[in-house]
């Protein structure tokens, strides 16, 4: 038992960093307060514990019963605080909640719309997301946005120390090592921090032993249509995504995904964002990171995750080891920060690496769509002048260039297939009638 806990424990420390940098980023382009900003972190380590439990305790409603992690998805980060930023933080959770019912509803036969999804869709969205968040990590790095002392010498010498520090980690080590970098990097960075008088503990020593949750902590959700609209993106994005760990994960543990199965697994997340939505928390995804760690250390068994779906679950009722995360200076983030963002810009080149080369067609799609949703982030003030009802679909970069991308790739690669296998019939005709 003590061997399963200590690996229980493994998985949590691999996922924990991103569970956590989610929350802290958020609620701190929000302005929370460090209560708030505590229950926050609490919450959400819960609910990844939760919405994990979802998925592996298979019924036959819910849980593709496999061995996987889910935590908050990285892709929600920049469109929740671009709604939060214009519309407030209840329209926040009104959106997570819809988007969640959505993925519940249309569970059963998303696989039928995976093909308006394919990589060059994908690894746009995922490619615009994260270079509209690197603004977010640069204002960190500097000290926090309005800090008296932005840019300082010791602000920016703690956010490279610690993204060095970082790399340093990814180049030499390995294994185990290599998955908690980050993790690992923020614990330095604030250790380097703290020696320097620039951590307040307060929040630790505020924060009590234990919580109950609490639903809509953050007030009554609100509904607005183009914030649901981005975090049904998020949430489309985000099964696709999923649907690749889960192949990954079946093919581990030599079991066959049937359309069923992902259903079920589908499902179970729209029930974890649900969750989300009421708790105040933020959408779930599978994390492929645990992917890395079962792969590595051959340890597929259901009852592993289990153990660590628990210790999240108990985590989260403890509101003082939440508030351990929230002393983190903004430097020290900031620095953590343009590692991990940087990483989801790579995860959507590696996405899109795979079919730029395809076809110029894919190459005007990701040129098209890329420079939209950068554009509209850059410039919001744009489209001004439209009707309202046209606004929906351009007030945010990142709706407006994931938009683009479908309707491009629908234009280049859906319809006209057919006139192409055409053409292709009638040039080898030719060549046949010729020779």
């Amino acid at each position: 038992m003590l061997g399963e806990t200590a690996l229980g424990f493994q998985h949590v420390l691999a996922m924990y960093a991103g569970a956590v940098l989610v929350p802290l980023i958020v609620g701190e382009a929000l302005g929370l307060t460090p209560e708030q900003l505590t229950y926050l972190v609490a919450i959400d380590i819960l609910l990844c514990g939760v919405a994990t439990i979802l998925q592996i305790v298979s019924n036959r409603f819910f849980g593709i019963g496999l061995p996987v992690v889910l935590g908050c998805t990285f892709t929600a980060v920049g469109p929740m605080i671009a709604i939060g930023g214009q519309y407030g933080i209840s329209a926040i959770y009104g959106a997570i909640l819809v988007s969640g019912l959505f993925v519940v509803l249309i569970s059963g036969f998303f696989g039928s719309l995976v093909r308006f999804f394919p990589p060059v869709v994908t690894g746009t969205v995922v490619t615009i997301i994260g270079i509209t968040l690197i603004p977010v990590a640069i204002n960190n790095m500097g000290g926090g946005q309005g800090a008296s002392d932005f840019g300082s010498l010791t602000n920016i010498a703690l956010s490279f120390g610690t993204l060095l520090f970082i790399v340093f980690l990814f180049r030499f080590s390995s294994g185990f090592m290599k998955a908690i970098a980050i993790l690992l990097g923020l614990v330095v960075g604030t250790i380097a921090a703290t020696l320097l008088g620039k951590v307040d503990f307060s929040p630790i020593a505020n924060a009590s032993y234990f919580h109950m949750v609490e639903p809509f902590y953050f007030g009554m959700p609100t509904f607005e249509l183009p914030a649901i609209l981005t975090m049904i993106l998020v949430a489309m994005v985000s099964l696709v995504e999923s649907t690749g760990v889960y192949f990954a994960l079946g093919d581990i543990t030599k079991k066959n995904i049937k359309e069923k199965d992902l259903a079920k697994g589908y499902r179970a997340e729209g029930l974890a964002i649900v969750l989300g939505g009421i708790f105040n928390s933020f959408p779930y995804t599978a994390f492929s990171q645990n992917v890395g760690l079962i792969q590595m250390s051959g340890v597929k068994s259901r009852k592993i995750i289990f153990i660590a779906a628990i210790m999240l679950v108990t985590l989260g009722f403890v509101p003082k080891i939440a508030a351990v995360t929230t002393i983190i200076p903004p430097s020290v983030l900031g620095g953590a920060m343009i590692a991990m963002f940087g990483m989801v810009i790579a995860q959507g080149i590696k996405m899109l690496s795979t079919v730029v080369t395809d076809s110029q067609d894919n190459s005007m799609i990701i040129a098209c769509s890329v420079g939209i949703g950068l554009g509209v982030t850059v410039v919001p003030e744009l489209f001004i002048q439209l009707p309202s009802s046209v606004q929906i679909l351009t007030s945010n970069g990142i709706v407006a260039g994931s938009v683009t991308a479908i309707v491009l790739n629908i234009l280049f690669n859906m319809l006209p297939s057919k006139n192409r296998q055409r053409a292709a019939a009638a040039v080898k005709d030719n060549a046949i009638n010729q020779g």
